[in-house]
């Protein structure tokens, strides 16, 4: 399921579907070999929407980075938690890209996110929690999810799948329900979808951005040396 405007407002009075009677996890998106196609024929441009046309300047959700913040080199992450390539790069190449290039303090990274579904907004509403009480880090709850994607995602009753992944790393019930009421969290979900496409172009998850340059796709530890190692 795509997430138009109206997909948006369904959910955005605190995820309610999702809270009350669980949620459609139908992603609907034709695969390619190494990336989910977006589909950005439904996508709305939010009233409060004003394009700023930089990459480094994301409309909403402050940029929550690892690695080296002086780094010559930027990698920005476009990604979608139920995207079966997401999960694949994260998975399969991400450790090691991690340990070459983010723990040696090569590179600056960045996850952002883009939302194809309802059950992404959760998943970011849940790593970016500020609820009182909570205190996880946005890149291990990340890593969790994608570590059980196949659990979660596909499950028929996936609020209860996700629920059970959040009481097991750092959320009590209560604040498990209440970070999914974060109205504006949401709002900036959407606003981060919008600007990806309008502005920047993504078409398809994850997409990369290596000091500006897109790259679409899962890409091999050994093709990451070819990008980014002329730039160090």
């Amino acid at each position: 399921m795509e997430l138009s405007r109206r997909h948006m407002l369904m959910v955005g009075a605190g995820a309610g579907a999702f809270l009350l009677a669980g949620c459609d996890n139908n992603n609907g998106n034709a695969q390619a070999e190494n990336k989910s196609t977006v589909n950005t024929a439904d996508n709305e441009t939010p009233t409060e929407y004003a394009p700023t046309g930089d990459l480094m300047k994301p409309l909403a959700f402050e940029d929550r980075f690892i690695g080296n913040e002086d780094a010559k080199v930027t990698v920005i992450e476009y990604s979608s938690p139920t995207c079966s390539h997401c999960g694949t790069f994260h998975n399969s190449v991400y450790p090691q890209f991690k340990e070459q290039y983010i723990d040696t303090g090569k590179i600056r990274f960045v996850v952002r996110p883009f939302v194809r579904n309802i059950l992404d907004a959760v998943v970011y509403m849940l790593a970016a929690s500020e609820e009182e009480g909570v205190n996880v880090d946005y890149y291990e709850i990340l890593k969790v999810y994608f570590e059980n994607q196949r659990t979660w995602a596909s499950s028929q009753t996936p609020r209860d799948a996700i629920a059970e992944i959040a009481l097991n790393n750092g959320f009590t019930q209560e604040t498990f329900d209440a970070s999914l009421t974060n109205q504006a969290l949401f709002k900036e979900l959407e606003l981060l979808r919008t600007q990806a496409i309008e502005e920047f172009n993504l078409s398809a998850t994850p997409s990369f951005f290596v000091n500006g340059k897109l790259i679409e796709g899962v890409v091999p530890l050994e093709d990451w040396a070819k990008e980014i190692d002329p730039l160090l």
